[in-house]
């Protein structure tokens, strides 16, 4: 899992009464930071001619219509299981809840998961996973899904900014990386057009 979405929802946590300038100002942030992880050569899951060649990602534009505030029921008596990952293994998780959100027009449910293994980390406790699919996978964007990094939320609403959303590091390097696999209970019938494209350089 990368620390730097972690960061960035750990600042956003204030969430519903900020401004759109305000909403607008925590996306580029979160942009500048994922770039300047990947050209950290101490964070970045980038390697040879990738990296040496990386300035920025491409990210679709800003657009606030992709932040949504969800409501969230959270999983009673949730049982463990293992999520399968890109190498064939399996990584411990159990579903925390399921976020309920309307885009144009039409509602939507994705299930929002906690990886067992993560919460045992200090300062990682109330972190939530939720990998998902799209209508742009393996064409704008990667072909396994993305991933958005949230916090339990205090209410029984939660948001999701697919703005901040990102590719797991399998889509820049399959060959170091073992990243969780998206369920299929969390595809998306519709174009999800925010956060992090994908450019075909990076997967050799």
């Amino acid at each position: 899992m990368k620390k730097l979405a972690l960061v960035m929802m750990l600042i956003s946590t204030s969430g519903w009464a900020q401004s759109p300038k305000k909403q607008i100002s925590q996306i580029k942030k979160f942009q500048t930071e994922l770039n300047k992880e990947y050209r950290n050569p101490k964070e970045t899951p980038l390697r040879g001619d990738n990296y040496t060649n990386f300035k920025q990602h491409p990210f679709f534009p800003v657009d606030l219509k992709y932040r949504v505030t969800a409501r969230f029921d959270r999983t009673p008596n949730a049982v463990p299981f293992e999520l399968p990952t890109s190498s064939g293994k399996t990584q411990p998780y159990v579903e925390f809840g399921k976020a309920i959100f309307d885009l144009d027009g039409k509602t939507y449910v994705l299930t929002v998961y906690q990886s067992l293994n993560l919460i045992r980390k200090e300062g990682y406790e109330d972190y939530l996973f939720l990998p998902f699919r799209d209508e742009t996978n393996g064409k704008e964007t990667y072909g396994g899904g993305k991933y958005m990094d949230l916090r339990i939320p205090k209410t029984n609403e939660i948001i999701l900014d697919f703005n901040k959303s990102y590719q797991p590091y399998c889509a820049y390097n399959a060959y170091d990386y073992n990243c969780p696999v998206v369920p299929e209970e969390n595809f998306l019938p519709a174009r999800i057009e925010a956060g992090v494209m994908y450019e075909d350089v990076y997967h050799h």
